[in-house]
């Protein structure tokens, strides 16, 4: 590979950078959704944590097993309470705040590279990306996907491959980042590179390393 570096080829072969959205491009504090949803519910925080988190019923929006409607009618049907979809999002919204580092960082990638997010989520997040977080849309366009579609979530090796195909792209020209050990071994096990998102400065020292981001 004569007058090339191997940071220049790693570069050549990464086409797109797909990020996972919660705790890498939005610090993400399920505590606060929790408190807003027992102040509706007139219920203790305990209680609905127990009822959507604890008892897996999340993991069903997740991983597709509940349409959007059943999810939303289900969710209310445990905290005994008829929430809207309104107040769902508004939940949701309120535990989001932008990582504008993150975000910038993004920015700059998609002069060269493409990106995308995969988000383990119901179809409701990608629906309402809009109104959650709305830095997204400018940066990625259409390429915001929640696991839900797929009809599996992270870290299921199948999940990846099917955003990927939906994006087609191969596995081996993606680097894959996420805040889960789990989530960074999934994305592996299906043939992405992977990087384990722990600070701003890790994954910039991770992106140069790979050739992806100048100064």
């Amino acid at each position: 590979m004569c007058g090339r570096s191997a940071s220049a080829a790693v570069a050549d072969s990464i086409k797109l950078v797909l990020f996972d959205m919660d705790n890498v491009l939005c610090a993400y504090d399920r505590r606060t959704r929790v408190a807003y949803l027992a102040e509706l519910a007139g219920t203790t925080r305990e209680a609905v944590h127990a009822a959507i988190w604890d008892s897996g019923f999340e993991a069903l929006g997740d991983c597709g097993a509940l349409e959007a409607a059943d999810y939303l009618r289900g969710f209310g049907e445990r905290i005994r309470y008829p929430l809207s979809s309104e107040e769902w999002v508004e939940a949701r919204r309120r535990s989001m705040q932008p990582d504008r580092a993150m975000l910038d960082i993004a920015g700059r990638l998609r002069n060269t590279v493409e990106i995308a997010v995969l988000t383990n989520n119901t179809t409701l997040v990608a629906d309402h990306i809009d109104t959650l977080l709305p830095e997204l849309r400018p940066l990625f366009g259409a390429r915001i996907y929640a696991s839900a579609q797929f009809k599996t979530a992270k870290p299921d090796p199948h999940c990846y491959r099917r955003c990927l195909s939906e994006l087609d792209t191969r596995p081996e020209a993606v680097l894959f980042v996420d805040d889960l050990a789990a989530n960074v071994a999934g994305a592996r096990e299906a043939g992405l590179r992977a990087h384990q998102h722990t600070s701003v400065e890790s994954f910039k020292q991770a992106l140069s390393q790979h050739g992806l981001l100048g100064e």
